[in-house]
């Protein structure tokens, strides 16, 4: 198979209960499964999807109810576990024979790999769960649960822009500050030795994650925002597509899925064993913003490794190549 081959998405769609699932199939060998977050569809993984495509067969998809993945009906409240069903349903497609598949999920999606790990162990042979935003287990839960609730009830009084400016205002660098510690990497070593430069080109768009950065999601006054129209003129066709996909998917976002989702309890029983072979994710510029505290203490619960990726909560779009090769180096690890 030549690089241009392995890279090269092949779609279909897999019917699943009510719903239809776009989903993207690159390169070749044990299957990886890359679930997005947030707003955010397949596309979300392109750069990633294909640096990872030389050692992994590598899915991504559409989640029901978003861009090129119709709901059967009308949308209604979603739940992890019928999101985590899809997941199984994907992998038992795409693993006819049986084998196990890598997950990695990154905020409201990662909450979607710990149920599938908690009631599906057998179908998976590692998942990376980056910054699940699980409330139950901050220090506070009520604080964290009435922060996403004042989000959800600003996107029904005053739109999108209010209610993500709701949630980057709620986040604080204060939630905890006793941190799990990250596994030492080869990559960070040489990270720190010889940055590597970004490539504008690999670079995606930015989705609508769980919990966005505060600097990333409340610009100063003195520059307003570019509206989304204008953000997507400023990009390549390519890119300027993703963006407005995921743009739209804001409103099942904001109302159907985030209180669902960071409400979800996590069966700490079922992660602790030791067969779970489960990684916590954690943003290197994010330790102590919301999603990273609850993931850490998700991670100490039940013993788990911490891993610590480039970026904040959103890192995977910050440098993608840099976040795939960390990436690879989680799911080698022995």
């Amino acid at each position: 198979m030549t690089t241009t081959d392995r890279t090269a998405p092949r779609t279909g769609l897999l019917t699943v209960d009510g719903a239809t699932l776009h989903h993207e199939v690159r390169g070749e060998g044990p299957l990886l499964v890359m679930m997005p977050g947030g707003s955010a569809d397949a596309g979300i993984y392109d750069a990633i999807a294909a640096d990872l495509a030389d050692r992994w067969t590598v899915a991504t998809f559409d989640p029901r109810g978003y861009s090129r993945s119709p709901l059967d009906g009308p949308v209604t409240e979603q739940l992890p576990a019928t999101h985590a069903d899809d997941i199984v349903r994907l992998i038992e497609v795409l693993s006819p024979d049986g084998a196990p598949a890598a997950l990695f999920g990154s905020s409201s999606s990662a909450v979607v790999a710990l149920d599938v790990l908690a009631r599906h162990p057998g179908r998976v042979s590692r998942v990376v769960a980056h910054e699940p935003p699980v409330v139950g287990l901050l220090p506070d839960p009520e604080a964290g649960r009435a922060l996403f609730a004042a989000v959800r009830e600003s996107f029904r009084r005053d739109g999108v822009a209010a209610a993500m400016t709701t949630m980057a205002e709620g986040l604080a660098p204060a939630w905890g500050e006793d941190r799990a510690d990250p596994e030492p990497t080869a990559f960070e070593a040489e990270a720190e030795a010889e940055p590597t430069a970004r490539d504008p080109e690999s670079i995606a768009p930015e989705p609508a994650a769980m919990a966005p950065e505060p600097e990333r999601a409340a610009p100063e006054p003195a520059a307003p925002a570019s509206s989304p129209q204008e953000k997507s003129q400023e990009m390549p066709p390519a890119q300027a597509e993703v963006f407005r996909r995921m743009h739209a998917n804001l409103p099942v976002f904001l109302e159907h899925v985030l209180c669902s989702f960071s409400g979800y309890a996590p069966d700490l029983a079922a992660l602790e064993d030791p067969s779970a072979h489960l990684v916590v994710g954690v943003g290197r510029d994010s330790r102590t913003l919301l999603p990273a505290v609850a993931a850490e203490a998700l991670a100490r619960r039940v013993d788990a490794r911490v891993a610590e990726f480039p970026g904040g909560h959103i890192g995977l779009t910050e440098d993608p190549r840099a976040f795939a090769a960390r990436l690879r180096d989680v799911l080698l690890a022995p």
